[in-house]
């Protein structure tokens, strides 16, 4: 098989790539290892920027996201019993949607499926060849046969666990990470949400998360120990810790029900650089990861397959390489802003476990300033809303 650009990974990144270069009349094949039934169903975050939104809509996968999405104008810090609200429109003008991923996920696939665009589910043991040559290569097993995909460019979107990081050579790249001591216990519910906004709460017992997916469905999330079995977290005993953790009124207002779901996440912040080996191009979670509490995942991913797309239409329609050499510093300095400042998030809201008093008191002191300071909450409406995807 030939093509232009060969995708590896069907997540909303490598779908969201395809869908931008089909429109620009630019031939790809996306190979996916999972099945189109576990991509559906796949829980993960909801919180988008107005930029991913705006990209989303310009790939003419916004209609129902537009119909169905929540907006927020805010977000509210507690600590101390009391709950802050930051006023991100008023700050910054900006707002933010809530939009579960896996709604993201079902529309680009359904908007591939009436483009008739190639993509390879359950595509196994795919490995990546002639990198640095130009013609790279992708194979694969399907139904027990070895398929070949020859390509002009190679982009990998198969995220932090795929093939395509690793095949950078060691030498080339490099590592940046940090590992935090804890983990989010995430559980969703068909129940409405404590609060029209997000409840970000910094608790003596831990941090605690009150979030949504709609109107009828919360997502919940708990502090926990990194190794934490979900196991020994039933419902009850969630919902009780919950309310411990949440102020007061919230506790009060708090309207539980059965899990849907439940499971333990782990939380770090890792960068892998460049983004670019030869004719491979890294994009998304194979590249970055940020601790959650930023709400930055997706989004940075989104940024990444602008990038990319631009580069490539530049090199398709005009023959010109500046932005596909420029394409890793360029989603790196975004990249960067994006990391500081979910570390930073990660660190004003959480309980480290190894914090001396000294740190402690810091971090109380940082709390009670920021919410006492416009231009302090203007920096943080600033980075939460997103910086420009420019």
């Amino acid at each position: 098989m030939r093509t232009q650009v060969g995708i590896v990974g069907g997540g909303p990144a490598g779908l969201l790539l395809a869908r931008l270069l089909g429109l620009a009349g630019i031939d790809c094949v996306v190979l996916e290892r999972r099945t189109p039934e576990y991509l559906r169903a796949r829980i993960r975050a909801g919180l988008l920027e107005q930029g991913t939104v705006d990209i989303l809509t310009e790939a003419g996968v916004g209609d129902r996201l537009a119909r169905e999405r929540l907006l927020h104008g805010g977000l509210e810090l507690a600590f101390d019993g009391r709950r802050h609200r930051i006023d991100l429109k008023a700050l910054s003008g900006q707002v933010v949607t809530i939009y579960g991923q896996a709604e993201v996920q079902k529309d680009l696939m359904d908007a591939h499926a009436a483009m008739g665009t190639p993509i390879v589910y359950e595509a196994e043991d795919v490995s990546l060849h002639g990198l640095t040559g130009d013609r790279p290569r992708l194979r694969y097993h399907k139904g027990g046969d070895l398929h070949e995909v020859q390509c002009d460019f190679i982009a990998g979107c198969d995220g932090f666990h795929g093939v395509s990081r690793q095949a950078i050579p060691h030498e080339v790249i490099r590592i940046y990470e940090r590992v935090y001591p804890f983990g989010w216990l995430g559980l969703l519910a068909d129940t409405p949400p404590v609060n029209h906004e997000l409840i970000y709460t910094n608790h003596e017992r831990g941090f605690a998360l009150c979030t949504m997916r709609s109107m009828t469905r919360s997502r919940y999330y708990l502090q926990v120990p990194a190794d934490e079995d979900v196991a020994d977290w039933p419902d009850d005993r969630f919902w009780a810790e919950l309310k411990r953790r949440i102020p007061p009124d919230a506790a009060a207002a708090l309207k539980t029900g059965p899990s849907l779901e439940k499971s333990v996440a782990p939380l770090r912040s890792f960068v892998a650089e460049p983004l670019r080996h030869g004719r491979l191009f890294l994009a998304g979670d194979s590249a970055h990861i940020v601790p959650p509490t930023g709400a930055k995942g997706l989004n940075l991913a989104v940024a990444d397959v602008r990038f990319l797309t631009q580069a490539l239409v530049d090199y398709y329609n005009f023959g010109r390489t500046a932005l596909l050499e420029g394409y890793s510093d360029r989603c790196l300095a975004r990249v960067w802003k994006a990391q500081r400042f979910s570390w930073w998030m990660t660190n004003l809201t959480h309980r480290f476990p190894e914090a001396i008093a000294f740190e402690r008191r810091a971090q109380a002191a940082e709390l009670a300033y920021l919410v006492g300071s416009k231009a302090a909450q203007t920096t943080l409406a600033e980075n939460y809303g997103g910086l420009p995807m420019a």
